[in-house]
């Protein structure tokens, strides 16, 4: 009675971090926006990921797992592929274009996993994800349309975040197949490795700061929270829920972004931007169905590495 009690309360928590952690990550597309109008997107996407990385190396030293690095060349790879690649062109696209319109490009990565998937690592495309990557590809479109100068740089370095963190998805899905890594520990190396390119970027490029208490606070929200307590929240409910039903976070950020965005910086998708936002979304609850236990397993790993 006691142990099943516990395992409730347990869920109950996990559903909490989940609700929370949607609301932080979503969120974190309006506050890089707000971020992005005090500093260079360099300084922006290097200094919050520094920081995070000396959180989360905290982190795994106070919860007493190895500080012992993982495999060098894999795990700088999947580095540049998830902290590099995906931080430096979300930053950049938030920094030339709308944040909920950002989010919803970048959170396309589900479909260039599945995309991935097929063939580096020989995992069949369902019916069902075939389905959800027509509606995908069909809502991407009218997001995009009509392309003008003042958006398609934009919209192209959303996209192409969402393509980076796709292929780490499917590297990391590789690497954990062929080494025995713990997963926090992995996570705070590649940090460690996608983060040193960011920080000798934003060193050398010529770049604007203006310490004012609003960058101050999203460069605080965006790497305190954004980023290490965001993981933090991921592993938690990893442990606790399914990775179908832990994806409902990866399904409401988006949304929250959409949402946070109109709200606070007036971006009020057009009514084809929103029917191609619909179309996303509905593709992204499709794509999380449970699926055969081998896919299964790449959602797993397609939602392991941290996603901010």
């Amino acid at each position: 009675m006691a142990s099943s009690l516990t395992a409730t309360k347990g869920r109950a928590g996990a559903y909490v971090a989940v609700a929370v952690l949607a609301l932080i990550w979503g969120y974190t597309w309006v506050v890089i926006k707000l971020a992005t109008a005090d500093a260079s997107p360099y300084v922006v996407a290097g200094g919050r990921m520094v920081i995070a990385t000396a959180i989360l190396f905290a982190v795994v030293a106070a919860t007493g797992r190895s500080l012992r690095p993982t495999p060098l060349v894999p795990t700088i790879v999947l580095g540049l592929l998830q902290t590099t690649g995906w931080t430096l062109l979300q930053t950049l696209a938030v920094a030339q274009g709308g944040a909920g319109k950002a989010a919803v490009l970048g959170y396309t990565m589900p479909f260039w996993v599945a995309l991935l998937a097929w063939p580096f690592l020989d995992e069949r495309i369902t019916r069902g994800r075939w389905f959800a990557l027509a509606l995908a590809a069909a809502g991407l479109v009218l997001v995009v349309a009509p392309l003008n100068a003042g958006s398609a740089t934009a919209d192209a370095l959303a996209v192409g975040a969402g393509l980076s963190w796709g292929a780490s998805a499917v590297w990391a899905k590789r690497l954990r197949a062929r080494y025995d890594v713990e997963l926090l520990s992995l996570t705070a190396w590649q940090l460690l490795w996608g983060s040193i390119p960011l920080a000798v970027i934003m060193l050398v490029t010529p770049g604007h700061i203006h310490w004012t208490a609003s960058f101050i606070g999203a460069m605080a929200f965006i790497s305190v929270g954004g980023a290490a307590l965001g993981w933090v929240l991921w592993m938690f409910i990893l442990s606790r829920l399914p990775a179908g039903v832990a994806g409902i976070a990866s399904l409401a950020t988006p949304v929250v972004g959409v949402l946070s965005a109109a709200i606070q910086l007036h971006e009020i998708p057009s009514v084809t931007e929103l029917a191609g936002i619909v179309l996303i979304v509905t593709a992204l609850i499709v794509n999380a169905r449970p699926a055969a236990p081998e896919l299964e397993i790449v959602a797993r790993n397609a939602s392991a590495p941290t996603r901010i």
